[in-house]
């Protein structure tokens, strides 16, 4: 394929490569795709879900529905990445919709992230604020869980998130300042609480 009128880099040239023989049926090629984004969709399912079993499932699930459409994928000038998210973006909305409820991290799941010579009680203050910021996150609309996770756990660009969304970068740039001001508004108001009804 032609560069599409800008620089392609090393890894891209690569991964066009590997993509055109795993559409011609390599599983080694896809194997390598495999390696390349696990992780990455692993981490935006289960921020979206809240639940380690869900997310690998469901991660197992964006990958197996990739390879079986891959012949069909068609490179449109896109990281394959926003490929993979969409699928999984697909598949995590579909989840939330057939079980019709917020889904919170057990205490047990949650990652605990303990640095030597930190007091308990520091330890449980950092735990039960991440707790309540996932709360709040989780009580955004969809498309504004998605944007955060994409921006502060992917770290993509807007551009990238752009792409992976069907936005323009403005467009992000817009819905970022407009989620960042609800969730200051949410944090001032000290309403941390589940929001259950």
């Amino acid at each position: 394929m032609q560069p599409s009128g800008k620089a392609q880099t090393v890894q891209e040239y690569v991964e066009r490569d590997v993509l055109k023989k795993a559409s011609e049926g390599d599983q080694e090629a896809f194997g390598v795709l495999y390696e390349r984004y696990v992780e990455r969709i692993f981490n935006y399912v289960y921020y979206r879900t809240g639940n380690v079993y869900e997310a690998e499932d469901l991660t197992a699930r964006v990958f197996y529905r990739a390879f079986r459409h891959i012949q069909g994928y068609t490179d449109r000038g896109l990281p394959f990445s926003a490929w993979l998210y969409r699928i999984a973006h697909n598949l995590v909305a579909n989840w939330h919709r057939d079980r019709s409820r917020r889904q919170e991290i057990p205490l047990s799941d949650a990652p605990v992230l303990r640095h030597k010579g930190d007091a308990p009680e520091v330890s449980l203050m950092a735990s039960q604020e991440r707790e309540a910021l996932l709360r709040l996150i989780r009580r955004l609309p969809a498309e504004r869980q998605h944007l955060l996770i994409l921006k502060f756990v992917e770290n993509l660009s807007n551009a990238e998130i752009g792409a992976i969304m069907g936005r323009s970068e403005g467009a992000v740039k817009s819905l970022y300042h407009r989620t960042l001001l609800a969730l200051r508004d949410e944090i001032g108001s000290g309403d941390f609480s589940e929001g259950e009804t």
